[in-house]
Protein backbone atom coordinates (compact mmCIF):
# COMPACT_ATOMS: atom_id res chain seq x y z
CA UNK A 1 0.00 0.00 0.00
CA UNK A 2 2.44 2.48 0.84
CA UNK A 3 4.24 1.80 -2.21
CA UNK A 4 1.43 3.32 -3.95
CA UNK A 5 1.58 6.42 -1.83
CA UNK A 6 2.72 9.76 -3.86
CA UNK A 7 6.25 11.93 -2.60
CA UNK A 8 5.06 13.53 0.35
CA UNK A 9 4.52 10.43 2.05
CA UNK A 10 6.49 7.88 0.68
CA UNK A 11 9.80 8.48 2.72
CA UNK A 12 8.26 5.22 5.14
CA UNK A 13 8.80 3.24 1.61
CA UNK A 14 12.78 3.04 1.89
CA UNK A 15 13.31 4.05 5.34
CA UNK A 16 12.66 1.04 8.30
CA UNK A 17 10.83 2.02 10.90
CA UNK A 18 13.03 4.01 13.90
CA UNK A 19 13.97 2.51 16.58
CA UNK A 20 12.47 3.46 19.34
CA UNK A 21 14.27 6.37 21.65
CA UNK A 22 14.32 5.81 25.43
CA UNK A 23 11.55 8.02 26.88
CA UNK A 24 11.94 10.29 29.74
CA UNK A 25 12.29 9.00 33.07
CA UNK A 26 10.69 12.05 34.52
CA UNK A 27 7.00 12.92 34.02
CA UNK A 28 4.19 11.29 32.53
CA UNK A 29 4.52 10.71 28.87
CA UNK A 30 3.25 6.63 27.91
CA UNK A 31 4.32 4.87 24.43
CA UNK A 32 2.48 2.49 23.08
CA UNK A 33 1.70 0.10 19.72
CA UNK A 34 -0.93 1.13 18.05
CA UNK A 35 -3.18 -2.47 17.26
CA UNK A 36 -4.29 -1.29 13.72
CA UNK A 37 -1.06 0.61 12.15
CA UNK A 38 1.71 -0.56 14.70
CA UNK A 39 2.87 3.29 15.04
CA UNK A 40 3.88 4.37 17.83
CA UNK A 41 1.82 6.85 20.02
CA UNK A 42 3.13 8.32 22.97
CA UNK A 43 0.29 9.46 25.54
CA UNK A 44 1.77 12.89 27.25
CA UNK A 45 -0.53 13.22 29.92
CA UNK A 46 -1.89 11.02 32.96
CA UNK A 47 -5.27 9.26 33.24
CA UNK A 48 -5.71 10.75 36.85
CA UNK A 49 -7.08 14.02 35.49
CA UNK A 50 -8.65 15.49 32.28
CA UNK A 51 -6.12 17.47 29.60
CA UNK A 52 -7.17 19.28 27.01
CA UNK A 53 -5.54 21.02 23.79
CA UNK A 54 -6.16 24.30 22.65
CA UNK A 55 -7.76 25.17 19.26
CA UNK A 56 -6.19 23.82 16.22
CA UNK A 57 -6.15 26.90 14.73
CA UNK A 58 -3.82 28.37 17.53
CA UNK A 59 -0.11 27.99 18.76
CA UNK A 60 0.44 25.86 20.86
CA UNK A 61 3.85 24.19 20.23
CA UNK A 62 6.72 25.80 20.74
CA UNK A 63 9.71 24.75 18.01
CA UNK A 64 12.28 26.92 19.79
CA UNK A 65 11.78 25.61 23.11
CA UNK A 66 10.19 22.15 22.59
CA UNK A 67 7.35 22.68 24.85
CA UNK A 68 3.43 22.29 24.37
CA UNK A 69 0.53 24.44 26.48
CA UNK A 70 -2.39 22.69 27.32
CA UNK A 71 -5.32 22.73 30.31
CA UNK A 72 -5.68 20.09 33.05
CA UNK A 73 -7.74 19.64 36.25
CA UNK A 74 -5.12 18.12 37.79
CA UNK A 75 -5.61 20.74 40.97
CA UNK A 76 -9.04 20.95 40.38
CA UNK A 77 -10.02 23.05 38.56
CA UNK A 78 -9.42 23.53 34.72
CA UNK A 79 -5.65 25.53 34.38
CA UNK A 80 -3.14 26.33 31.59
CA UNK A 81 -0.12 24.12 32.03
CA UNK A 82 3.45 23.50 30.39
CA UNK A 83 4.90 20.09 29.47
CA UNK A 84 8.40 20.27 28.31
CA UNK A 85 8.06 17.95 25.29
CA UNK A 86 12.14 16.10 26.46
CA UNK A 87 11.81 15.55 29.98
CA UNK A 88 7.87 15.47 30.45
CA UNK A 89 8.80 17.99 33.56
CA UNK A 90 5.04 19.79 34.10
CA UNK A 91 4.63 23.39 35.08
CA UNK A 92 1.57 24.81 35.85
CA UNK A 93 1.38 28.59 34.69
CA UNK A 94 -1.40 30.04 36.23
CA UNK A 95 -4.44 29.72 38.47
CA UNK A 96 -7.56 30.37 36.88
CA UNK A 97 -11.43 30.76 37.54
CA UNK A 98 -12.90 29.51 34.52
CA UNK A 99 -11.06 28.72 31.72
CA UNK A 100 -11.81 28.06 28.28
CA UNK A 101 -9.93 24.86 27.90
CA UNK A 102 -9.80 25.74 23.85
CA UNK A 103 -8.57 29.27 24.13
CA UNK A 104 -4.99 28.58 24.76
CA UNK A 105 -2.45 30.45 22.19
CA UNK A 106 1.14 31.21 22.31
CA UNK A 107 2.22 34.67 20.65
CA UNK A 108 4.82 34.70 17.63
CA UNK A 109 7.81 34.94 19.95
CA UNK A 110 6.62 32.39 21.94
CA UNK A 111 6.80 34.55 25.28
CA UNK A 112 3.41 34.99 26.24
CA UNK A 113 0.29 32.52 26.67
CA UNK A 114 -2.63 33.90 25.68
CA UNK A 115 -6.44 32.48 27.21
CA UNK A 116 -9.76 33.69 28.34
CA UNK A 117 -10.64 32.94 31.75
CA UNK A 118 -14.14 33.91 32.92
CA UNK A 119 -14.96 36.09 30.28
CA UNK A 120 -11.62 37.78 30.26
CA UNK A 121 -8.66 37.74 28.22
CA UNK A 122 -5.75 37.69 29.64
CA UNK A 123 -1.61 36.24 29.54
CA UNK A 124 0.76 34.78 31.04
CA UNK A 125 4.35 34.50 30.68
CA UNK A 126 5.65 31.19 29.03
CA UNK A 127 8.89 29.08 28.46
CA UNK A 128 11.14 30.05 31.05
CA UNK A 129 12.37 27.81 34.00
CA UNK A 130 12.07 29.69 35.92
CA UNK A 131 8.38 30.64 36.02
CA UNK A 132 6.35 29.88 38.49
CA UNK A 133 2.37 29.70 39.29
CA UNK A 134 1.31 33.48 38.15
CA UNK A 135 -1.41 35.99 38.62
CA UNK A 136 -2.63 36.73 34.79
CA UNK A 137 -2.59 39.65 33.36
CA UNK A 138 -5.87 40.99 31.97
CA UNK A 139 -6.26 42.71 28.13
CA UNK A 140 -9.91 42.89 27.91
CA UNK A 141 -13.05 41.92 29.15
CA UNK A 142 -16.24 40.07 28.44
CA UNK A 143 -14.75 38.30 25.85
CA UNK A 144 -16.05 34.78 24.59
CA UNK A 145 -13.66 34.49 22.06
CA UNK A 146 -10.02 35.94 20.54
CA UNK A 147 -7.45 34.71 17.70
CA UNK A 148 -4.18 35.91 17.17
CA UNK A 149 -2.53 36.72 13.83
CA UNK A 150 1.18 35.67 12.85
CA UNK A 151 2.17 39.30 13.20
CA UNK A 152 0.70 39.43 17.08
CA UNK A 153 -2.36 41.17 16.27
CA UNK A 154 -5.18 40.32 18.46
CA UNK A 155 -8.98 39.83 17.37
CA UNK A 156 -11.82 38.91 19.59
CA UNK A 157 -15.48 38.49 20.16
CA UNK A 158 -16.37 40.92 22.48
CA UNK A 159 -19.57 41.06 23.88
CA UNK A 160 -20.98 39.68 20.83
CA UNK A 161 -18.71 42.04 18.21
CA UNK A 162 -15.74 41.28 16.30
CA UNK A 163 -12.94 44.00 17.20
CA UNK A 164 -9.39 44.22 16.41
CA UNK A 165 -7.42 45.44 19.74
CA UNK A 166 -5.30 48.10 19.34
CA UNK A 167 -2.99 49.71 21.55
CA UNK A 168 -4.68 52.29 23.28
CA UNK A 169 -9.02 51.05 21.86
CA UNK A 170 -10.54 48.85 19.54
CA UNK A 171 -11.88 48.93 16.17
CA UNK A 172 -15.37 47.47 15.85
CA UNK A 173 -15.31 45.04 12.69
CA UNK A 174 -18.71 43.26 12.66
CA UNK A 175 -21.73 42.70 14.99
CA UNK A 176 -23.44 39.68 15.83
CA UNK A 177 -20.08 37.13 15.63
CA UNK A 178 -20.37 33.94 17.08
CA UNK A 179 -18.57 31.13 18.89
CA UNK A 180 -15.56 31.22 16.03
CA UNK A 181 -12.98 33.50 15.28
CA UNK A 182 -10.15 33.58 12.98
CA UNK A 183 -7.67 36.19 12.63
CA UNK A 184 -6.09 36.71 8.70
CA UNK A 185 -2.88 36.20 7.71
CA UNK A 186 -1.62 39.82 7.17
CA UNK A 187 -4.25 40.72 10.29
CA UNK A 188 -6.04 42.75 7.56
CA UNK A 189 -9.17 41.22 8.54
CA UNK A 190 -11.28 38.36 10.44
CA UNK A 191 -12.97 35.64 9.85
CA UNK A 192 -15.95 34.92 12.09
CA UNK A 193 -19.55 32.75 12.55
CA UNK A 194 -22.88 33.44 13.02
CA UNK A 195 -24.64 30.40 14.69
CA UNK A 196 -27.89 29.57 12.53
CA UNK A 197 -29.47 26.28 14.48
CA UNK A 198 -27.46 23.53 16.58
CA UNK A 199 -26.06 22.02 13.74
CA UNK A 200 -25.58 25.30 11.29
CA UNK A 201 -23.80 28.01 10.73
CA UNK A 202 -22.56 30.92 8.49
CA UNK A 203 -18.86 32.04 8.32
CA UNK A 204 -18.52 36.02 7.07
CA UNK A 205 -15.43 37.81 6.44
CA UNK A 206 -14.81 41.37 8.08
CA UNK A 207 -11.87 43.44 6.66
CA UNK A 208 -10.06 45.92 9.52
CA UNK A 209 -10.14 48.22 6.06
CA UNK A 210 -14.01 49.00 6.96
CA UNK A 211 -17.16 48.10 4.72
CA UNK A 212 -19.94 45.63 4.89
CA UNK A 213 -18.82 41.72 6.34
CA UNK A 214 -18.84 39.31 3.70
CA UNK A 215 -21.03 35.62 3.79
CA UNK A 216 -18.33 32.85 2.49
CA UNK A 217 -20.29 29.83 3.86
CA UNK A 218 -23.37 28.81 5.78
CA UNK A 219 -24.80 25.01 6.24
CA UNK A 220 -23.64 22.41 8.38
CA UNK A 221 -19.58 23.61 8.33
CA UNK A 222 -16.74 23.59 10.79
CA UNK A 223 -13.12 23.97 10.99
CA UNK A 224 -12.47 26.89 9.03
CA UNK A 225 -8.52 27.56 8.43
CA UNK A 226 -7.50 30.14 5.95
CA UNK A 227 -4.87 29.44 3.55
CA UNK A 228 -1.16 30.14 3.95
CA UNK A 229 -1.99 33.54 1.26
CA UNK A 230 -5.16 34.56 3.20
CA UNK A 231 -7.13 34.77 0.32
CA UNK A 232 -9.28 31.42 0.63
CA UNK A 233 -10.82 29.51 3.41
CA UNK A 234 -10.89 25.68 3.53
CA UNK A 235 -12.88 23.93 5.81
CA UNK A 236 -15.01 20.60 7.12
CA UNK A 237 -19.19 20.75 4.95
CA UNK A 238 -21.79 17.85 5.67
CA UNK A 239 -23.02 16.94 2.33
CA UNK A 240 -26.39 15.08 2.15
CA UNK A 241 -26.72 12.29 -0.45
CA UNK A 242 -29.74 9.98 -0.99
CA UNK A 243 -27.42 7.51 1.00
CA UNK A 244 -25.39 9.37 3.51
CA UNK A 245 -24.18 12.57 4.94
CA UNK A 246 -20.67 12.66 3.35
CA UNK A 247 -17.69 14.95 5.24
CA UNK A 248 -15.80 17.16 2.50
CA UNK A 249 -13.34 19.95 3.10
CA UNK A 250 -13.97 23.12 0.80
CA UNK A 251 -12.25 26.23 -0.39
CA UNK A 252 -14.09 29.56 -1.00
CA UNK A 253 -12.76 32.72 -1.72
CA UNK A 254 -13.02 36.67 0.25
CA UNK A 255 -15.74 37.24 -2.37
CA UNK A 256 -18.16 34.22 -0.99
CA UNK A 257 -18.29 32.76 -4.91
CA UNK A 258 -16.97 29.75 -6.23
CA UNK A 259 -16.97 27.55 -3.18
CA UNK A 260 -15.63 24.14 -4.24
CA UNK A 261 -15.00 20.86 -2.71
CA UNK A 262 -11.18 20.56 -2.18
CA UNK A 263 -11.06 16.81 -1.69
CA UNK A 264 -13.54 14.41 0.02
CA UNK A 265 -12.70 12.69 3.33
CA UNK A 266 -13.86 9.54 4.84
CA UNK A 267 -16.06 10.89 7.14
CA UNK A 268 -13.87 13.35 8.89
CA UNK A 269 -15.58 14.67 12.25
CA UNK A 270 -12.58 17.37 12.46
CA UNK A 271 -9.74 18.16 10.80
CA UNK A 272 -6.52 20.87 10.52
CA UNK A 273 -4.18 21.30 7.68
CA UNK A 274 -0.45 21.55 7.72
CA UNK A 275 1.26 24.70 7.08
CA UNK A 276 0.89 25.10 3.56
CA UNK A 277 -2.74 23.24 2.56
CA UNK A 278 -0.81 20.21 1.10
CA UNK A 279 -1.79 17.73 3.45
CA UNK A 280 -4.79 17.45 6.75
CA UNK A 281 -5.24 15.39 9.23
CA UNK A 282 -8.59 14.54 10.45
CA UNK A 283 -10.09 12.26 12.72
CA UNK A 284 -13.22 10.04 11.67
CA UNK A 285 -16.36 9.82 12.73
CA UNK A 286 -16.77 6.18 11.69
CA UNK A 287 -17.57 3.89 14.33
CA UNK A 288 -16.14 0.84 12.75
CA UNK A 289 -12.92 2.37 12.35
CA UNK A 290 -12.31 6.02 14.66
CA UNK A 291 -9.15 6.75 13.65
CA UNK A 292 -6.86 9.52 12.84
CA UNK A 293 -6.18 10.49 9.12
CA UNK A 294 -3.38 11.93 6.83
CA UNK A 295 -5.12 13.05 3.77
CA UNK A 296 -3.19 14.15 0.57
CA UNK A 297 -4.67 16.87 -0.97
CA UNK A 298 -3.36 16.87 -4.35
CA UNK A 299 -3.93 12.82 -4.50
CA UNK A 300 -6.46 12.92 -2.34
CA UNK A 301 -5.55 9.31 -0.64
CA UNK A 302 -5.72 8.72 3.29
CA UNK A 303 -2.84 6.89 5.46
CA UNK A 304 -4.45 6.13 8.75
CA UNK A 305 -2.18 6.77 11.70
CA UNK A 306 -3.66 5.42 14.63
CA UNK A 307 -6.83 4.82 16.25
CA UNK A 308 -8.11 7.70 18.20
CA UNK A 309 -11.81 5.93 19.86
CA UNK A 310 -13.15 8.51 21.22
CA UNK A 311 -16.83 8.64 22.34
CA UNK A 312 -16.86 11.88 20.16
CA UNK A 313 -14.93 12.50 17.01
CA UNK A 314 -15.21 15.81 17.02
CA UNK A 315 -13.47 16.48 20.41
CA UNK A 316 -10.46 14.96 18.86
CA UNK A 317 -9.47 17.97 17.39
CA UNK A 318 -6.12 16.61 15.39
CA UNK A 319 -3.34 19.36 14.68
CA UNK A 320 0.23 19.37 13.27
CA UNK A 321 2.87 20.79 15.11
CA UNK A 322 4.30 24.10 13.48
CA UNK A 323 7.67 21.93 11.92
CA UNK A 324 5.02 19.33 10.72
CA UNK A 325 7.17 16.20 12.65
CA UNK A 326 4.43 15.44 14.93
CA UNK A 327 0.26 15.35 14.91
CA UNK A 328 -1.06 15.93 17.99
CA UNK A 329 -5.01 14.77 19.08
CA UNK A 330 -7.04 14.24 22.50
CA UNK A 331 -9.05 11.38 23.34
CA UNK A 332 -10.98 9.77 26.26
CA UNK A 333 -11.06 6.29 25.10
CA UNK A 334 -8.89 5.15 28.27
CA UNK A 335 -11.83 6.93 30.54
CA UNK A 336 -10.38 10.78 31.04
CA UNK A 337 -9.57 12.98 28.48
CA UNK A 338 -6.03 13.18 27.56
CA UNK A 339 -2.99 13.87 25.35
CA UNK A 340 -1.57 11.84 22.63
CA UNK A 341 1.48 12.12 20.12
CA UNK A 342 2.18 10.55 16.58
CA UNK A 343 5.46 11.07 14.78
CA UNK A 344 5.09 11.87 11.29
CA UNK A 345 8.69 13.36 9.80
CA UNK A 346 8.87 10.50 7.41
CA UNK A 347 5.51 10.63 6.08
CA UNK A 348 4.87 14.74 5.72
CA UNK A 349 7.53 17.09 4.49
CA UNK A 350 8.68 19.80 6.80
CA UNK A 351 8.61 24.12 5.97
CA UNK A 352 11.47 25.86 5.17
CA UNK A 353 13.04 27.25 8.30
CA UNK A 354 11.39 30.30 8.39
CA UNK A 355 8.36 29.07 8.24
CA UNK A 356 9.06 26.19 11.09
CA UNK A 357 10.55 28.98 12.94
Amino acid sequence: MLATLPAVLAGQVSRSRPKANPLPTVGEFVRFVDPITEAFVVRLTALSSASFLPAAANRFVSVKERYLVFSSDRNGSASPFQVDLRTGVLRQLAITAKLATDSLCLDPKERWLYFVDDGQLKRVEAGKKEIRRQVAEPIASDVSKFSMAPGGEIFVVQAGQLERIERSDSIKLASEAGAICVAQPGAKGCLFSREISATDREFWYASVGGGKPVLLAKGSIADPFWAPDGQTIIFLRDVATPNATLAEIHEVGLDGMHEHCVTPTSQFASFAPNFDGSVFVGASRSKAQPTVILLLRSAKRELTLCQHRANKAANVAPAFSPDARRVYFQSDHEGKSAIYSVNVELLVEPPGESQSG
